[in-house]
């Protein structure tokens, strides 16, 4: 006999079954949309690519500026989003130590706003609105670094991109399928050990079979750094599920369906792009770096 209540509980455990199956409808649905206007993007190249880089940068910092403050306050804006244009003009011409030097100066004014009480309710938090600008100079700059390499640019990206995406693929799959015991409970109700271990494999083939289908010799080297790169992309959406936890978020926006804010969709892969950024610099300078990254 089904009581009231077990019948509520059924009731309950189908609507989030429901609920779960049409945001995972909504998520491919937007992967297809925009997974191929990405990659165009990558694969042209040039200015089409630093633009697309920008608004990404851009949006981001919106997000961040409504998450920290609860408004959208040009006040606060505006510093942050000319940095980044200046940022994006510099990198364009060839002179990425001016851009990472724009970031910086938009970082302090933002800051400086924030605690000065030009942006209202943000007098004790101009911490925050420095590192918001920070994040998304992070977010346009590795990405777009990497991709100013003519001969390895494009590779590059695509081994990061597919690195990342298949992390986030077989960490929700493994995560839904296996479930176990909960990665960081305190921060997110629903990544388990099971999701972050699939992750990394996943993210490891597919950054592996990039770089074979590329001709890239050194496997292992490059399997390694496929490694590093889907476990700091983890390390960013947990970072960043902290930082929407601080502030009592679940999304930081809805412009993406089934995904939520930009902030939540390119978490993951702002860390590992910066990330690889940085190791290509280490291994080949500040002017190949997608060569550092991919040739060993």
């Amino acid at each position: 006999m089904i009581t009231p209540h077990n019948h509520g509980a059924r009731d309950e455990t189908g609507a989030r079954g429901v609920a779960g199956g049409r945001s995972l409808r909504l998520r491919i649905a937007s992967a297809v949309v925009l997974a191929p206007l990405v990659i165009a993007a990558a694969y042209l190249g040039g200015w089409c690519f630093l633009f697309l880089c920008a608004l990404g940068a851009g949006g981001i910092f919106w997000e961040w500026t409504r998450l920290v403050s609860g408004r959208s306050d040009p006040r606060l804006l505006v510093p942050g989003w000319a940095a980044l244009a200046a940022a994006v003009a510099l990198v364009g011409a060839s002179t990425p130590g001016a851009a990472v030097g724009a970031i910086g100066a938009g970082a302090v004014l933002a800051g400086v706003a924030a605690v000065a009480g030009i942006a209202r309710n943000l007098e004790r938090r101009g911490a925050w609105a420095a590192a918001g600008v920070i994040y998304a100079g992070v977010a346009f700059l590795g990405p777009a670094l990497l991709r100013r390499d003519n001969e390895f640019g494009f590779q590059a990206f695509l081994f990061l991109a597919v690195t990342v995406w298949l992390t986030d693929v077989f960490a929700y799959a493994v995560g839904r399928t296996i479930g176990g015991p909960l990665l960081w409970p305190q921060v997110s109700p629903n990544k388990t050990w099971a999701g972050a271990i699939g992750g990394l494999a996943g993210g490891v083939a597919g950054g592996t079979l990039v770089a074979y289908a590329g001709g890239m010799g050194r496997l292992a080297v490059v399997g390694v750094i496929a490694l590093l790169l889907s476990a700091l992309a983890q390390v960013g959406d947990l970072v960043e599920s902290a930082i929407k936890r601080r502030f009592g978020a679940k999304d930081t926006s809805h412009l993406i369906p089934g995904h939520g804010g930009l902030m939540d969709r390119l978490d993951g892969f702002l860390v590992a792009a910066f990330a690889a950024l940085v190791i290509g610099i280490l291994h080949q300078g500040t002017y190949a770096p997608a060569r550092g990254l991919l040739v060993w």
